[in-house]
């Protein structure tokens, strides 16, 4: 599975758009004045005007061997959340990956991950154009079960890793929906950002259909393109 598009809301369009391609430096794809998308690697990265704030969680896949590069190149242009004392990456065993996060500019939780299964290895050094694709987007739900089941009838994915009752993820390692039960888990890893259901929308691909997600008010909705 790959996200092809993903579409977030802001009420600080114009600080995502800065930081995005200045500060980050990806390519501006549109741009107008209710919102704009930058070229994510496979993906696009959208984000669209909105009156409220909200809170997300999202994952950025970059080359397996460029962990500690892609690190100290996004040092000089953001800060790095630290883990502990100090440290800066996290190990996920059970995944096989490592990543690190930060913040953008609207405050949500993003993050860049290795994912060592993939082989993906690149020769040239890190810079913003080796960023692979959109990786991981953050689905909240009272019920990961119901949730899981309906990402698998209607996108044809699969469960991934984790469990079924508190956190569990849909999707291959090129793209996953992460899964949190807010009921049993309230926050973010590595932060007190509460977890709660956003809206958003995406173009997912998998295998070779291509399908519209929109996530709202919990409920999703799907259509195959």
């Amino acid at each position: 599975m790959k996200f092809k598009k993903l579409k977030l809301f802001t009420n600080k369009l114009e600080s995502e758009l800065r930081f995005y391609s200045e500060t980050l430096g990806f390519k501006i794809l549109e741009q107008n004045s209710t919102s704009f998308s930058v070229k994510v690697g496979w993906s696009e990265l959208a984000f669209e005007k909105s009156d409220k704030e909200h809170s997300y969680h999202y994952c950025f896949l970059i080359p397996s061997n460029k962990l500690h590069q892609a690190l100290e190149w996004m040092e000089s242009r953001v800060d790095i959340i630290d883990l502990e004392n100090g440290r800066k990456t996290q190990n996920f065993e059970t995944w096989n990956a490592d990543s690190f996060y930060f913040y953008d500019a609207s405050g949500n939780v993003a993050e860049f991950i290795v994912r060592y299964d993939l082989a993906n290895e690149e020769s040239e050094d890190f810079d913003i154009s080796k960023v692979l694709g959109v990786n991981e987007m953050g689905m909240p739900t009272a019920n990961v079960k119901k949730t899981n089941d309906q990402l698998q009838s209607e996108l044809d994915t699969e469960f991934w890793k984790g469990d079924i009752e508190r956190f569990g993820t849909n999707g291959s390692q090129e793209g996953i929906f992460l899964l949190p039960n807010y009921y049993l888990k309230d926050i973010w890893f590595p932060t007190t950002i509460k977890i709660k259901p956003e809206p958003f929308e995406a173009i997912i691909e998998n295998g070779k259909k291509e399908y519209y997600l929109e996530f709202r008010n919990e409920k999703i909705k799907t259509i195959k393109k």
